[in-house]
């Protein structure tokens, strides 16, 4: 595609600020949703928190690690859910201590491929394996998108709720197809607002007339709100500042039980961000597995995870929002990501924000993801243009990948869980290297 503004370029400042604060509603939920599947209670992880890590870990990859080649933001990872849940029995020391691992798995690979080269890996990881992997990724959160049109957090089925995630989307729709070029810069801002304002218009009238289905707005987040609030940090946490909170390592074993939690979801996830980072240079028209590098992707999302779960307890990943977000509106302006960035830490900060992004319903954030995840699905696609699909061997490989990623294929070990996206690219890979092998004529 042709991107407005490319990495190095930087939009005026006003506009900029806005771009940036698009970015932050984008990758905003599910950012925000991790530390409450992990520990409802809030004792131990803290959205603010998670919030503020995020930003920090993502100016770590953005400056530090990838030398601002690579315009993408890092946010709560969902891979490591499970895995926080279980080292939330620690303490603030046992999340810490899950992240470095799962942070120092990454390093550890990223420092073998400094050594090796990358070259392998777009060998191993042709048009053919790739495009269908990045689809997936976007294919498998549809659930998530329409689990919140539904409302279904809620507990029961909502016509009103379906209605405003469709307007939603409807005018994300219309602002990046048939507003004018500032409209198409910001229509996650458009849609968000506009649908926030019908939702909140039908939970006024919901209230009054006291109709449960038309409350859509939680406006109860607001309640006991302050101006400005200390996030409850993961670092504060482990020097014993919540007295309510203790950490609780006892041994060696509890060390090697975070190990075995941690370490092998970084192995599973290693595919994903391989995946985000092919489909993001597809985007941006940059091999970024040569330039900035795999190895330094590797580190800033590894080192982003260690310093992110610092503040917020939460690992980080690269945000397939963040992609989509850049696809739709086409900046890739590494100056854009940073401003998101540092918007994290401020607001993490300031209650009001927090407060607000907690009332949007989440029927909003699920039209707005009907666009994103979806131009996440169609670029995967798009990869898969010059691969000739009237060739059996490629059909199988896709195959391979699409339908148990689809299916929900997963393998579950003692503390293992191998995603259904891990599962289907690591079996078009083998279907890939064992019956799609060419001869010198590409017979």
């Amino acid at each position: 595609m042709k991107l407005v503004y490319d990495i190095a370029d930087k939009p005026p400042i006003k506009k900029n600020l806005i771009y940036a604060f698009q970015q932050l509603l984008a990758i905003m939920a599910a950012t925000l949703l991790v530390p409450i599947l992990v520990d409802g209670t809030g004792v131990y992880m803290s959205q603010p928190a998670a919030l503020c890590g995020a930003g920090v870990g993502t100016l770590f990859y953005l400056y530090i690690a990838t030398k601002k080649k690579s315009p993408v933001f890092l946010g709560s990872s969902f891979a490591f859910i499970s895995p926080l849940c279980g080292a939330v029995a620690f303490g603030f020391l046992g999340i810490f201590l899950g992240a470095v691992f799962a942070g120092l798995v990454y390093v550890i690979i990223a420092l073998i491929i400094k050594k090796t080269g990358s070259a392998w890996v777009n060998k191993l990881l042709p048009p053919v394996v790739i495009g269908p992997t990045v689809a997936l990724i976007g294919l498998s959160l549809c659930g998530s998108a329409v689990n919140n049109i539904n409302n279904t957090a809620a507990g029961s089925y909502n016509l009103i709720a379906i209605l405003v995630g469709v307007i939603a989307f409807l005018i994300t729709v219309y602002a990046s197809t048939k507003g004018g070029k500032g409209m198409k810069m910001i229509p996650f801002i458009i849609g968000i607002v506009g649908a926030y304002i019908v939702a909140l218009i039908f939970t006024f009238i919901g209230n009054a007339a006291n109709i449960d289905a038309l409350k859509l707005v939680n406006l109860a987040a607001f309640d006991n709100m302050q101006l400005f609030k200390v996030p409850r940090f993961t670092f504060l946490g482990i020097f014993g500042a919540y007295p309510e909170a203790t950490n609780k390592i006892a041994s060696i074993g509890d060390v090697i039980s975070i190990l075995v939690l941690f370490a092998p979801v970084a192995f599973v996830t290693l595919a994903e961000h391989i995946a985000d980072h092919k489909n993001l240079g597809s985007i941006i028209e940059r091999d970024l597995i040569t330039d900035p590098g795999l190895d330094r992707t590797l580190i800033g999302d590894g080192v982003g995870s260690i310093i992110g779960s610092f503040f917020g307890g939460c690992p980080n990943t690269t945000y397939g929002e963040s992609v989509g977000c850049v696809a739709i509106t086409g900046n890739a302006s590494i100056s854009t990501i940073a401003i998101a960035a540092v918007y994290c830490i401020i607001l993490s900060f300031f209650d009001p924000f927090v407060c607000f992004v907690n009332s949007i319903p989440s029927c909003i954030v699920g039209g707005v993801c009907i666009a994103l995840y979806g131009f996440i699905a169609v670029s995967g696609l798009k990869m898969l243009q010059p691969v000739d699909l009237n060739d059996n061997r490629n059909l199988f490989v896709v195959a391979a990948i699409l339908v148990p990623g689809i299916g929900g294929l997963t393998l579950n070990f003692t503390h293992i869980t191998v995603s259904s996206i891990a599962v289907g690219l690591i079996l078009g890979i083998i279907v890939n290297v064992i019956f799609n092998k060419r001869d010198k004529a590409g017979n």
